[in-house]
């Protein structure tokens, strides 16, 4: 099992407190950058970078990733806080790097340090379970930017992923008219059955008008100026796809349109479970 296996987190915000303290109360030992802001009681938490990278088992860091020079977010220290190679060189042969996204950085230190990099967010455990509280969280977005009902309202889903799907069921069930743009033939019957209406994703231009809100899943450009030359200027916009994201931001804050990128919406929103669902992965990937 992963009694006593060796976790060092570098960086992170709230939901990390509660990876943290899960962790150590299954007696993972846990070593800490970038908390010197806090204190912890439990004997199995070191609020200090290990004097040892060779007895190092995983590292964390924030779901995020890096910067371009290895720096990470960490809320809870003024301090800079980075992953270095030579960190990454002193730690064993099956030490593992996790993290949510990957960044330029993080695939050539771990490269060179033949270290093995694990994207959190591509697992479907995780994107699943973290689809929950990011539907709850853009559903109360949509309240708080609208002056409407969302009961009643015109929504477009673009994307019916993992996140995708849940956000359109949410809003289904709150008695929105949703619709939901995909490409694929399985996914127009399985919307179908759902009981929403699916878009082809190619023509949703054509499908714009009367929209009040629109929220995007899909991590590369969909509404560029064409589609949005077609949204009115009351639609809300909603993007919750990553950096980049799906929206031409610049075009639409030019055409007068509230567009709004709402990234990381788990940990600002329910840092608690989201830190707990990490806990429960990280744990069952230690054993």
């Amino acid at each position: 099992m992963a009694k006593r296996s060796k976790l060092f987190i570098i960086g992170g915000d709230q939901r990390y407190l509660e990876v943290i303290n899960q962790l150590a109360a299954k007696d993972i030992v846990i070593y800490l950058d970038g908390y010197d802001q806090l204190t912890f009681s439990d004997s199995n938490i070191h609020n200090e970078v290990p004097g040892d990278f060779s007895q190092i088992d995983a590292i964390l860091i924030p779901l995020n990733g890096t910067d371009k020079a290895g720096k990470v977010e960490a809320v809870y220290s003024d301090q800079s806080v980075e992953l270095s190679l030579d960190m990454l060189k002193q730690t064993p042969e099956h030490c593992v790097v996790y993290t949510g996204i990957s960044t330029d950085y993080l695939d050539e230190v771990c490269g060179l340090a033949d270290r093995e990099l694990v994207c959190l967010t591509d697992r479907d455990d995780i994107a699943i379970m973290n689809s929950i509280p990011t539907a709850e969280a853009t559903l109360h977005l949509a309240i708080q930017e609208t002056d409407f009902t969302i009961h009643g309202s015109d929504v477009m889903v673009l994307g019916f992923g993992r996140v995708g799907m849940t956000v359109a069921r949410l809003f289904a069930n709150v008695g929105a008219k949703t619709r939901v743009a995909v490409r694929k033939d399985t996914d127009f019957a399985r919307i179908t059955e759902m009981g929403m209406q699916p878009v082809q994703i190619g023509e949703i231009a054509e499908h714009m008008a009367g929209v009040d809100i629109c929220i995007n899943t899909i991590p590369h450009l969909i509404l560029d100026e064409h589609v949005l030359s077609q949204v009115e200027i009351s639609t809300l916009l909603l993007d919750l796809a990553s950096k980049p994201g799906g929206i031409d931001f610049k075009f639409a804050h030019r055409k007068g349109l509230k567009a709004i990128h709402a990234l990381g919406l788990p940990g600002k929103t329910a840092p608690k479970t989201a830190g707990k669902i990490i806990s429960d992965v990280l744990y069952r990937l230690l054993a």
